[in-house]
């Protein structure tokens, strides 16, 4: 059974995005799904959020250079040698450099990183602005069934579809950037469905006004290219259309005795209300669920609405959900602070669980 894909994407940076995805999916993966994260964020922070810098290191450095010309490293590295390399876990952009140059695809992908029981990651890398260029100059060749285009075009999902083959994901999800740029285009309208984490102020917002008309757009464009393509390259490409599963407000700042049901600051509370409205006057009611359903409040209610303040900070420092710190060895200077707060932290994983409980209720119906 193919996996669900969802992407977590705003247009407006600096909304705990990463720390969002990252929790999402330790959280699923307690609640018995399997979970594949992928960093197509060119900024890799989903990586640097999950693992030491070393390991990072030690991924990149063995692919510098199959990322620099993969058909003339392929060629100086012995068959063994290469067949090892696969046999360790590499970035996005070391998977995706043979569609990149125009090269043959790689037979095995090299397995994943694993964070924890049920969610694995594959790093991403800086360098995946040059796939992006690429998928840039190929656009225009998508229109004439050209098979390099479509590859190109088409090959993070093909990733996504053979790891949840190999095993067993329920669920990939895509971490991206905030751009809505030619990368983000292919990954939005590639998943299966979108949710949007919003700070509850002007710019996320108006960032929501601005995925409304690129999906808009994107629409009408692959519209465009399914009626000219055949059956065989059409099927490369999902068979819906992308949509919306909904919204949270995340890392707002609780408030409380003010009266509103958000324990919210008045001016964060004035723009949290708009963000339904906005959803419904810029986002088509075809790119989405069912309204009735997405815009009545935030995916998990109020369950992580609020931030944590420097809980998602240790969470990155130690390469562990913010629940599981206080049980774990800690640097001398955090324990007194981890462990004098052990009942906050603890009770972040139940947050994330009705998080989670209710993102799935919202995927199943995609």
């Amino acid at each position: 059974m193919a996996p669900k894909i969802v992407t977590i994407f705003n247009n407006k940076g600096g909304v705990g995005k990463t720390t969002l995805t990252y929790h999402l999916a330790h959280a699923l993966g307690e609640l018995g799904k399997k979970v594949l994260l992928i960093d197509l964020d060119p900024q890799c922070n989903l990586t640097i959020f999950s693992l030491e810098m070393e390991r990072i290191h030690e991924v990149w450095a063995a692919e510098d250079d199959f990322v620099e010309d993969f058909a003339a490293a392929r060629k100086q590295t012995p068959a063994l040698d290469f067949q090892k390399m696969l046999q360790e876990p590499r970035s996005i952009h070391f998977d995706l450099k043979p569609t990149e140059d125009g090269t043959g695809e790689i037979n095995n992908l090299p397995p994943p990183v694993k964070l924890a029981e049920n969610v694995d990651l594959i790093p991403g890398r800086l360098t995946l602005h040059l796939f992006e260029a690429k998928i840039g100059e190929r656009w225009s060749g998508i229109y004439q069934g050209d098979p390099l285009a479509i590859r190109t075009a088409t090959r993070v999902r093909q990733i996504a579809h053979q790891f949840a083959q190999i095993n067993g994901y329920e669920l990939v999800i895509f971490d991206t950037s905030p751009s809505l740029g030619a990368l983000n285009r292919h990954l939005l309208t590639l998943a299966d469905g979108f949710l949007i984490p919003c700070a509850p102020d002007l710019f996320s917002v108006y960032g929501i006004r601005n995925i409304g008309s690129a999906l808009r757009l994107w629409r009408k464009q692959f519209d465009t290219i399914f009626q000219l393509l055949s059956d065989s390259k059409r099927d490369q490409f999902p068979k819906k259309f992308v949509k919306l599963i909904g919204y949270t407000i995340y890392n707002a700042k609780r408030y409380g005795g003010l009266g509103n049901d958000l324990d919210l600051a008045t001016a964060h509370y004035h723009y949290a209300q708009q963000i339904p409205q906005t959803i419904s006057k810029f986002i088509d009611a075809e790119n989405s669920l069912p309204f009735k359903k997405i815009l009545n409040g935030s995916i998990g209610k109020t369950a992580v609405i609020h931030s944590h303040n420097t809980f998602p900070s240790m969470s990155q420092k130690y390469h562990k959900p913010m629940w599981k710190l206080p049980s774990i060895q800690l640097a001398s200077e955090d324990s007194s602070t981890i462990g004098g707060n052990r009942g906050k932290y603890e009770a972040t994983q139940d947050s994330y669980h009705a998080f989670a409980k209710d993102f799935l209720e919202r995927v199943a119906q995609l």
